[in-house]
Order: C-alpha cells, then sequence, then structure tokens
C-alpha cells in the first residue's frame, strides 16, 4: 500500500478503536485485559490490513480478534475462564462479529458502537478520577494513543504515564458499564466536555516545552468532540464545544513565524487562517446558540466566530465581544474568562479601564503567568513602558512554555527602547 492508503488504515484503526474497547468492556466486564486485548488488535489490523486489505467489515474483524485474544487471557484464570463461559452462553454465535444491540439504561434500544463510545468516555472521565487521570485514560481508550505518545504530550517519563493509566484503570475496575441518564448524564457530560477542552487547548498552546503547538493533541481533542456531537446532536453544549475548537484551530497556521515565533492575534496574517473551518464553526456557533440557554462553551464560540469573521484585527466588533463577555463571567468564576473580558474592556473603553479590572483579579489569578502577560500588554498600550517591562518579564520568568517566554522577552525589550 502507498502512504495515502496507510492513512486510510490508522484512521480506521484509530476511530474503530473505542467502539471495539467499548464493545468488550460491555460484554466482559474487564477494563484492563480489554484494552490490552483491544490493543494486540489494532497491532494486528496495522500490520495486515496494509499487506492483505482492509476487510469488508473492520470493525468485526477488530472485535473478532480482540475477543480472541481477551478470551485466551481469560481462560489463564480458573475463576475469569467461568466468567468467560458464562458469558459465551448468553452470546449469540455471529457476537464476535458485530456487538449485539442492546438496551439503555432507560430501556431503550441503541446504537451500539456509537452508544459504547459516548460510555466509555464517560467511564473514562468517571468524577472519582483527577483531572490528569481522565485526560490520560481518554486519550489511551478513546483515543488511542499510545502509552509514549501520551506521555510525550504530558513531557513526563513513560514509565510514569504508565503508572498514571494503571491507577486509572483500577479505579474504575468493576464500575457498571452504562451511560448515565438524567441529572446525572448532564452532570457528567460536563465533566466530558471539560477534559476533550483541556486536551484541545494543550494541544493550541502547550503549557511547557519547546512547540507552542501540538497537532496530534488538538486534532485528537476536535475527532473525540465531533464523535461525541454525533452521539448527542441536540446538545448545545458539544455543539459549542466543536464550534469553538475549529474557530480556535482555524487560525493555527498564522500563529507562528518563520522561526517558530509567537505570533499574537492582532499581528496575524488572516489570510494564512483556515476559513473552511471558520465557515464550518461559525455555523456551528450559531445552531449551538439556536439549541437552547447559552452556556459556557456557546459564549465562548460566538466570541471566537467574532474575531474568526472580521478580515481585519481594527475591523473587530469589540463592544459586542464585551458585551458576550460580561454574560460569560456572570456565568462562571474561571480567571481566564475575567482576564479575557479585561482585554475586552481595554478595547472598548481604554487601557487604563482594562488594567483596573485586570487588578482586581490578582488574587483570583493566583501569580499565573497570564495576569502579568495581560497586565504587560495594556501597560504598554497605556504607554508605561518601565512597568510593562517589569510584568513581561515576569510572565517570561512564570511559563514554562519556551516560545511563549521568547515571544514575552521580546516585548520587554522593544518596551525598553
Amino acid at each position: 500500500m502507498d502512504h495515502a492508503a496507510d492513512d486510510v488504515v490508522e484512521d480506521l484503526v484509530r476511530r474503530h478503536a473505542p467502539q471495539v474497547l467499548g464493545a468488550l468492556v460491555r460484554r466482559y466486564g474487564h477494563f484492563d485485559p480489554a484494552e490490552d486485548s483491544v490493543q494486540e488488535a489494532l497491532i494486528a489490523a496495522a500490520e495486515q490490513w496494509p499487506r492483505d486489505g482492509v476487510p469488508d467489515n473492520p470493525r468485526g474483524w477488530l472485535i473478532r480478534v480482540a475477543s480472541r485474544r481477551l478470551t485466551d487471557r481469560l481462560r489463564s484464570d480458573e475463576a475469569r475462564r467461568r466468567r468467560e463461559e458464562r458469558a459465551a452462553a448468553l452470546t449469540p454465535a455471529d457476537a464476535f462479529v458485530s456487538p449485539p444491540p442492546g438496551e439503555g439504561a432507560a430501556g431503550r434500544s441503541r446504537a451500539p458502537a456509537e452508544d459504547d463510545t459516548l460510555t466509555l468516555l464517560f467511564l473514562c472521565c468517571h468524577p472519582s478520577l483527577s483531572p490528569a487521570a481522565q485526560i490520560a485514560l481518554t486519550l489511551r481508550a478513546v483515543g488511542g494513543l499510545t502509552t509514549a505518545e501520551i506521555a510525550r504530550a504530558h513531557l513526563v517519563p513513560e514509565a510514569t504515564m504508565a503508572q498514571r493509566i494503571s491507577r486509572a484503570k483500577r479505579a474504575v475496575r468493576g464500575t457498571r458499564f452504562l451511560r448515565p441518564d438524567g441529572r446525572e448524564l448532564d452532570r457528567r457530560l460536563g465533566a466530558v466536555l471539560q477534559v476533550l477542552y483541556l486536551i484541545f487547548n494543550e494541544g493550541y498552546t502547550a503549557s511547557a516545552g519547546p512547540d507552542l503547538h501540538r497537532t496530534d493533541l488538538a486534532r485528537e481533542a476536535i475527532r473525540l468532540t465531533r464523535a461525541v456531537r454525533r452521539l448527542l446532536p441536540r446538545e448545545g453544549r458539544v455543539t459549542g464545544l466543536l464550534a469553538l475548537m475549529l474557530l480556535t484551530e482555524a487560525r493555527t497556521p498564522a500563529r507562528t513565524g518563520p522561526d517558530g515565533e509567537l505570533i499574537p492575534l492582532d499581528e496575524q496574517d488572516r489570510a494564512l487562517w483556515d476559513r473552511t473551518a471558520i465557515a464550518e464553526g461559525t455555523a456551528l456557533a450559531a445552531e449551538a446558540l439556536a439549541l437552547g440557554p447559552a452556556g459556557d462553551y456557546q459564549l465562548q464560540a460566538a466570541i471566537a466566530a467574532l474575531h474568526d469573521e472580521t478580515e481585519r484585527a481594527e475591523d473587530t466588533d469589540w463592544p459586542q465581544i464585551l458585551a458576550l463577555y460580561d454574560l460569560l463571567v456572570r456565568r462562571t468564576p474561571d480567571p481566564a474568562a475575567a482576564l479575557s473580558r479585561a482585554v475586552a474592556v481595554a478595547m472598548v473603553h481604554g487601557p487604563r479601564a482594562g488594567l483596573a479590572e485586570v487588578d482586581a483579579l490578582a488574587e483570583a489569578a493566583g501569580g499565573h503567568y497570564r495576569f502579568d502577560a495581560v497586565r504587560a500588554h495594556l501597560l504598554e498600550r497605556a504607554g508605561d513602558m518601565a512597568a510593562a517591562r517589569t510584568a513581561y518579564r515576569a510572565a517570561a520568568d512564570a511559563t514554562l512554555s519556551e516560545p511563549e517566554a521568547r515571544y514575552l522577552r521580546m516585548r520587554a525589550d522593544e518596551a525598553e527602547r
């Protein structure tokens, strides 16, 4: 096969991985060995499909191979062997080709492949897990990333990440493989979307290391959010989050210069922005607002759309953006949203007004470098170059992102001239 065909195989394998794992966990209830068996099936597919061709039913092929590997594991232990026999006795003969239809928590019929993906996401984002564990387990089980890939993304040793993932699996062991419903669904969906957004943000602006952007993480977050939206197409939060990701990611081609240097939003060459992604994101943002009360993701998507639809930075509709931030900060105590609102205040009412808003957030910001970076920017706009230099340098010293640190030091040097 050529490289294009290899890419097709990789896409198929990654797309079907959570469905296959979900089918096995639902049927056998053993998360850890099921995940190992699915990984072995994925490796077998990556080796065989480029050579022999993609089977007519790739998901069925993966389920069949993974099930065989899992039953081999189960037979090695007497107690597990008995559970496997009971499961096999209750499973139709063709069940290893495609997952059997099941019933949801409320007794409704469901499409197993799609429902299993969403259920698996909820399992990986179980409230008993820390956010770091939720992210790692989601990337491993639903995203199909290897432990080494996840470790590299988080700048930790592979052994450390393997332990984190193992602990997360142990923590959810014995949890019923059912998608929550009603009020619990609403509560747990919030955790799922937060994890996906955290993954995206780490990909869009890496919190540490030499690279500003980690394409694999950002794209994986978008892919998983698309999967959730296919399952919950009428959920405004999901549609809003997908819109926000697309509108934000669309700016990536213009965010760095030829030497990898950071270029701020108001200085970017907007001709480089991905207009296809902007068109899709703008349409989704409008749809999300129409689906119900405006939540955090819908409001942030609407703000991103106002930025992306403007061809020149000086034509940005800052009064409308400020109005949306007013709504957002009334809904959430997030200091990051409040800092962004302070910038909008400065653009509408002047830098001194924005600085007053920033200074009021000093305690809530908790010494985060972005507080000093925003304050430095507004001080520079107000003409207080000495204070701007100090704030820029404080921000540069606090961030672990090398591109951001270089940019902040450059601004400090320019403010000194």
